[in-house]
């Protein structure tokens, strides 16, 4: 029921903010005059405030063009425009158009997001491009069913591309705008619930007015991002204050409702800093799909036994097991090696928590190898093979031999991957060729 009180408290602050004079309750025939004249006021304050105080001078909002906007609207999900702006220009000198983007290796995208997190973004951009380029001519789509229909791309960020980059009515509803209209209205509970997200997309596409969509959206969009933040909000420069509910009741930062908690999962997993004689290490190309997908990263193992005192979580796994894994891949223990554990650390994830066991191996290469060969380089020092997976920030220095400072560190907490760096000699498979 909270949350139809909330719609009551919403309608009575906008009625007798903006019609004083009128009747508490309006005939029918009024009503719609009544919403349109709010609508219009509404936007009115926004685009007034915005002209003063809005951002004008983002790159993606200079010679606007759907690529361009649809660009950074992919960027800026779950990232800050402070740390958009610089990989957006990168990316935009590599890929200038639709057609280079989708032409180019996908290796060679993750490159360039090395650093953002959130990887599928980049896949999906990549995949989008190649529809775009092969089934529309190489334009993207200029309606929201046909925004839609390409990978990565949703209902609000297919509004924010027509109306930034064309100006067209389309409502749009990010974190940002979630955050302003949930305070504004009372709107209580958690956006990602069914009834509360057809709430909020009720109310924006009531008040998204029919021109100047593409300003007011950007407006928008500035309020949440500088003005009605997550935290501390400065209703005191909001020129929505006298008639926002969230304000009035003294508690902004109630709304919008924060997501149920939930206890994170533990999974365990082993890295392999497998050395050869020249002292190289051997790092492997990831799947396209899953966690890091398409970035280079050491090889796992679900769980190493090591001969140390701090040894991994399952210590029912046999150095056979081991043995049997090496071989698979083509390799064996150099001189009956044991393998050392050089560092252990967390990372979290927006779903589970990863742990991982660094274990260092002096390996040699074997003649016969019974798995498929991965992507495979052999790594000493100097520029990465491409995009590199989150934790190589931290065994970057394992392989350069400063190990205690990695065991020292506080768990690794983020998603966010290292700045990638050029390729390495390649390894070779069991026929001689180069991987």
């Amino acid at each position: 029921m909270g949350w139809i009180w909330s719609k009551l408290v919403y309608f009575s602050a906008c009625w007798s903010t903006f019609h004083p004079k009128h009747p508490k309750n309006p005939s029918n025939k009024n009503k719609h005059k009544a919403d349109l004249m709010h609508s219009r006021l509404f936007a009115k304050r926004i685009l007034d405030w915005a002209e003063q105080h809005g951002r004008h001078d983002l790159p993606w909002q200079k010679s606007p063009n759907r690529y361009r906007v649809w660009i950074s609207e992919i960027m800026l999900q779950q990232t800050q425009v402070k740390t958009v702006i610089p990989y957006y220009e990168r990316f935009m000198r590599s890929f200038p158009t639709v057609q280079i983007l989708a032409i180019s290796p996908e290796d060679f995208v993750l490159e360039h997001w090395s650093g953002l997190g959130y990887y599928a973004r980049a896949r999906n951009l990549h995949k989008a491009a190649t529809i775009i380029a092969l089934e529309h001519a190489g334009q993207l789509p200029t309606t929201l069913e046909g925004l839609m229909a390409l990978p990565g791309i949703g209902r609000s960020t297919a509004g924010a591309i027509l109306s930034l980059a064309d100006n067209q009515p389309t409502p749009i509803l990010d974190g940002n705008v979630k955050r302003v209209l949930a305070r504004y209205a009372g709107i209580d509970g958690y956006p990602g619930k069914s009834q509360v997200l057809s709430e909020l997309w009720t109310l924006t596409e009531s008040l998204t007015p029919k021109k100047n969509t593409g300003r007011f959206n950007q407006a928008m969009m500035d309020m949440g991002a500088t003005l009605c933040t997550r935290s501390r909000p400065q209703c005191g420069e909001c020129p929505l204050a006298a008639s926002c509910v969230a304000h009035s009741e003294g508690k902004p930062e109630h709304y919008p409702g924060k997501k149920p908690k939930k206890v994170l999962p533990v999974k365990t997993v082993s890295m392999m800093v497998l050395r050869n004689s020249d002292g190289q290490v051997l790092l492997e190309q990831r799947p396209p799909s899953g966690i890091w997908g398409g970035l280079w990263s050491l090889p796992e193992f679900p769980s190493v036994h090591v001969d140390s005192e701090n040894a991994p979580v399952d210590e029912n796994t046999t150095k056979e097991g081991l043995t049997a894994w090496l071989a698979a891949r083509g390799f064996e223990a150099r001189n009956q090696a044991k393998g050392e554990k050089v560092a252990a650390f967390r990372h979290t994830f927006s779903h589970y928590h990863l742990e991982i066991s660094v274990v260092e191996l002096p390996v040699a290469e074997i003649d016969i190898a019974i798995m498929e060969p991965a992507h495979t380089v052999w790594y000493k020092g100097g520029k990465w093979p491409g995009g590199m997976a989150a934790p190589m920030s931290k065994l970057d220095r394992v392989l350069s031999g400063d190990k205690a400072k990695v065991m020292a560190e506080k768990p690794a907490q983020t998603g966010q991957a290292r700045p990638n760096k050029q390729k390495t000699r390649s390894t070779k498979n069991q026929s001689g060729e180069l991987l």
